[in-house]
C-alpha cells in the first residue's frame, strides 16, 4: 500500500490535502451552512430560533416591515439600509486613505539602506505586538476632551493668545475612520514594501537613460510593478474593515453603528440570531461581490501570500 501511495500523485496530494479540507469543512462550511438554515428562520418570543423558510429577515435587512406604527399593510425605513452603505463607504474610505498613507512610507522603506531597512519594518510591526482592543483604547485617550490632543491645541493657541474650545473627536465617525486606518495601516504597507523591494534597480537606471524623469518613472515603473502589492493590501484592509465592530464601539461611542455592529447586537443583545445570520450572509455576499470586481479588475495581488 505504502509503495502504490509513493507512485500515485494524485493520491499523495489528496492525503496531505485531507486535514486541512476536514477543517474547513467543521468549522466553515457546516458553520456557514448553519447560518444560513438559521437566517431563513423566525425568532420565537423566548429568543429561539423557529426553524422554518421565510424571507422576513432579508426584507427588513431591505428596509420593508409589517410592524407599522400607523396600521398599514407595509412601511419602509432605511435605517438598515444607511447601516450597510456606511459599512462599505467607510471600509472605502479607509482603504484610500490606508494607500495614500502606506505608499509613501513603503517606498521610503524599500529603498533605504539593508541595515536601516530591517529597522523599519521592525518599527511597523511593532504596533502587532499589542491587543487589538488596547490600541483603540488608546486612541481614546488621544481623542477625548481632555486627551493630548486637544491638550496641545490649547497650549499651542494659549501661544497666540487665542481662545481655544476642547474639539469634539471623540464618538464620531471621523474618530472611527482614524482608528481604522491606524489598525490597519501595517497591513497595506507589507505587501506594498514587498512589491518594491523586488523592483529590479536597472529599470530606474534605463528609465533614466531613455530621458524619463522621476515623475514618469514612477507612472511607468514603480507604480505599475508595485500594483500587486497595492491590491493585495487593498484585500487585507478592506475585507476585515467590512466586518469590525470593536473599532466603532469604542471610537463611535454606539452611536456609529456599521454592519459588524448589527450583527453582534442582534445576537447578544437583541436575542434575534435569525436577523443577525441574515445580516451575516448580506455582509459576506456584499464583500464577495466588491472583492469580484475588484480583483476582476486588477487581479489578486501575488503579494497576498506574502503578506
Amino acid at each position: 500500500m505504502l509503495q502504490r501511495l509513493r507512485e500515485n500523485k494524485s493520491a499523495q496530494g489528496t492525503l496531505l490535502a485531507t486535514p486541512t479540507m476536514l477543517w474547513m469543512l467543521a468549522l466553515l462550511i457546516i458553520p456557514l451552512l448553519l447560518t444560513l438554515v438559521v437566517s431563513f428562520g423566525k425568532r420565537s418570543p423566548d429568543g429561539d430560533v423557529i426553524y422554518t423558510f421565510s424571507l422576513d429577515n432579508y426584507i427588513r435587512l431591505l428596509g420593508y416591515s409589517t410592524d407599522c406604527e400607523n396600521g398599514q399593510a407595509s412601511c419602509f425605513n432605511p435605517l438598515y439600509l444607511q447601516i450597510l452603505w456606511r459599512s462599505v463607504s467607510l471600509a472605502f474610505n479607509t482603504t484610500i486613505l490606508v494607500i495614500v498613507l502606506a505608499y509613501p512610507l513603503a517606498y521610503f522603506i524599500a529603498r533605504a539602506q539593508p541595515k536601516r531597512r530591517n529597522t523599519f519594518l521592525f518599527l511597523v510591526l511593532i504596533p502587532l505586538w499589542t491587543n487589538f482592543v488596547i490600541r483603540v483604547y488608546a486612541w481614546m485617550m488621544l481623542l477625548r476632551k481632555e486627551g493630548a490632543i486637544n491638550i496641545i491645541l490649547g497650549w499651542v493657541a494659549g501661544l497666540f493668545g487665542l481662545d481655544f474650545q476642547p474639539l469634539e473627536m471623540l464618538y464620531t465617525p471621523g474618530a472611527v475612520l482614524v482608528g481604522m486606518v491606524y489598525e490597519f495601516l501595517p497591513f497595506m504597507i507589507l505587501p506594498i514594501f514587498t512589491s518594491l523591494e523586488k523592483i529590479d534597480g536597472s529599470l530606474y537606471e534605463a528609465a533614466a537613460d531613455l530621458g524619463a524623469n522621476a515623475i514618469k518613472t514612477f507612472l511607468r515603473v514603480t507604480l505599475p510593478l508595485s500594483m500587486p502589492g497595492v491590491v493585495a493590501g487593498t484585500i487585507l484592509v478592506f475585507i476585515p474593515v467590512m466586518g469590525t465592530f470593536i473599532v466603532s464601539d469604542i471610537l463611535g461611542g454606539r452611536q456609529v453603528i456599521l454592519v459588524g455592529n448589527l450583527i453582534q447586537r442582534q445576537f447578544l443583545d437583541a436575542r434575534d440570531p435569525t436577523f443577525g445570520s441574515a445580516a451575516s450572509l448580506i455582509l459576506m455576499i456584499m464583500t464577495l461581490i466588491v472583492t469580484y470586481f475588484y480583483t476582476r479588475k486588477f487581479g489578486f495581488g501575488e503579494e497576498i501570500v506574502v503578506a
